[in-house]
């Protein structure tokens, strides 16, 4: 099962394990069973602290948990193989069994153990989501650290029975208790706050406390991590607020156009983002959803950002950089079958729809490379395109028009997505030319059709936006009210790339500094009053 390199790295990995550690799996007779005894055997013979048996009885097969010997209380179970973008998730959960201790915080830890009542968590997977392993690996966490918390983690492609009964479109799904608790990535700290009512009470007062900063970043995606780099590497005391560290990114493939660097995937930037801002002296604050500024003119001192849970941060300067999202359909039948048919991430998603019929929506490059890569993937692919022509690079629409599996509609409204009350049976389009609807049946819609900017919070803070809601900067990346920058896919730069973004985060990081220098702070203002 594990290749040369493989082996080497899991045997290195494994070097760190403090305690022994079990695997006991539940085999049947099918070729799945075979490659998962193989898998086992071979992490088994790479340590002497780890054994593997293969007399369990669950009903799930194949499946093996994981646990330490000398507690056997606290255990993760994987059915089906994790192998690809869950191979990580492997490796770190024999760790962490094993005594070796994980990259959270000591509070976060200690929020995991004092979780009360029974958690029995099931999480649905595919090889190919790079959604998942978050997930996974924080229910791994979970399920490791708190004797009433279980997961278990389940690969959909192996179990698409079972998929299908419960209706799972969509990964990461994750059920507690039976029922559905999430759809969609996740960090230990988000779902923790869903389970710890007064989770969120206690990130407010510890952000109350803080002091204003010099430079607040509002978003940590690319933009807003560089700003936060450059402002902190000038000395400034710099905080960023983001509602997900890494933001779009982390819902990005692949990358090949970010020089320097010919191929990269999104969340393993994400990663490297964090890493570089956590060499600075910069106050991190995950999850934290801005839903209003007050500028200063208004406060007579600071400019003020409020946070969705209650709290308030103060700042001499700001960066906005709330980054954008997938823009919507908007269509009848869209929202009623979200997660039950519909989708945006491919990568994620389109293995469970193997050999279905699907549709993508969009002709730019993201719908025509979600078309390309689900034509090896699922039955059939129909390209929904508005516009007369496609709009994606050239290359790629040869490479789409060269797969026999691939049918391309341009000047195609969609007008509807159509369903049987559970899930998606088809979609209604209409002939921009002729005026005549047709109706194409099938079992997934994947929507590939642009951004919008995350710029709704600022509509009564004064800051001028644009028809398309995008905030208005010049080419300092000043925005019309002093002291308040912005940066990214929020803002009227055209277009919307990571290293372009990465670029006006600088720019706005070095505005702010010189806004900064060449004025007083608040405080000193008012003493000289």
């Amino acid at each position: 099962m594990l290749d040369a390199t493989m082996t080497q790295q899991l045997g290195t990995y494994l070097a760190n394990l403090r305690e022994p550690i079990e695997l006991v799996a539940s085999l049947g007779d099918d070729p799945k069973s075979a490659q998962t005894r193989e898998l086992l055997e071979e992490i088994a013979a790479l340590h002497d602290m780890v054994s593997a048996s293969f007399d369990g009885d669950d009903a799930r097969k194949p499946s093996f948990i994981i646990r330490r010997s000398s507690d056997a209380s606290k255990w993760v179970r994987f059915a089906g193989l994790p192998m690809g973008h869950e191979f990580t998730s492997l490796v770190l959960a024999l760790l962490w069994a094993g005594g070796h201790p994980p990259k959270v915080e000591d509070e976060v830890l200690e929020q995991i153990a004092e979780l009360e009542g029974e958690h029995d968590f099931e999480m649905y997977f595919s090889l190919s989501c790079h959604n998942c392993p978050d997930v996974v690996q924080a229910l791994t966490l979970m399920a490791l650290y708190n004797p009433k918390i279980t997961a278990t983690l389940i690969e959909g492609g192996a179990f698409q029975d079972e998929v299908d009964e419960r209706g799972v479109m969509a990964v990461p799904a994750t059920f507690l208790n039976g029922e559905m608790f999430a759809s969609g990535k996740m960090s230990v700290e988000e779902i923790l706050a869903k389970l710890d009512s007064g989770a969120n009470d206690r990130a407010a007062a510890k952000i109350a406390d803080k002091a204003p900063f010099e430079v607040l970043v509002v978003g940590g995606g690319p933009a807003g991590a560089a700003a936060s780099v450059y402002t902190a590497r000038k000395g400034f005391s710099t905080g960023i607020a983001a509602e997900r560290f890494g933001g779009q990114v982390l819902d990005t493939m692949g990358i090949e156009n970010f020089i320097s660097v010919p191929y990269t995937e999104g969340p393993k930037l994400a990663r490297q983002l964090e890493a570089h801002v956590a060499e600075y002296d910069i106050d991190v604050m995950n999850l934290q959803k801005a839903v209003k500024l007050v500028p200063a003119s208004q406060t007579g001192g600071y400019h003020t950002i409020e946070l969705e849970n209650g709290a308030e941060l103060k700042a001499r300067t700001l960066i906005l950089s709330t980054g954008a999202r997938w823009r919507n359909l908007g269509v009848p039948g869209e929202f009623e079958y979200r997660n039950r048919g519909v989708a945006y991430c491919p990568h994620c998603d389109g293995p469970l729809f193997k050999g279905k019929r699907v549709a993508v929506i969009g002709g730019g490059n993201s719908g025509v490379e979600a078309a390309i890569d689900l034509a090896g993937i699922v039955g059939h692919v129909t390209l929904v395109e508005f516009d007369t022509k496609l709009r994606a690079d050239q290359v790629l629409q040869d490479k789409l028009r060269s797969m026999t599996n691939v049918d391309i509609l341009v000047n195609a409204q969609t007008t509807e997505v159509t369903g049987d009350g559970e899930r998606v049976d088809g979609l209604v389009y209409k002939d921009r030319e002729s005026g005549e609807e047709h109706k194409v049946e099938l079992e997934g819609v994947f929507v590939q059709i642009g951004l919008v900017p995350n710029t709704e919070w600022l509509k009564d803070s004064g800051i001028a936006l644009s028809k398309f809601g995008e905030i208005e900067i010049d080419g300092h990346a000043a925005t019309n009210l002093p002291g308040i920058f912005a940066a990214g896919d929020c803002t009227t730069v055209p277009y919307k790339q990571i290293v372009i973004a990465m670029g006006e985060g600088s720019k706005a990081a070095l505005s702010a500094f010189d806004f900064l220098i060449r004025n007083a702070n608040p405080e000193e203002i008012a003493q000289a009053a």
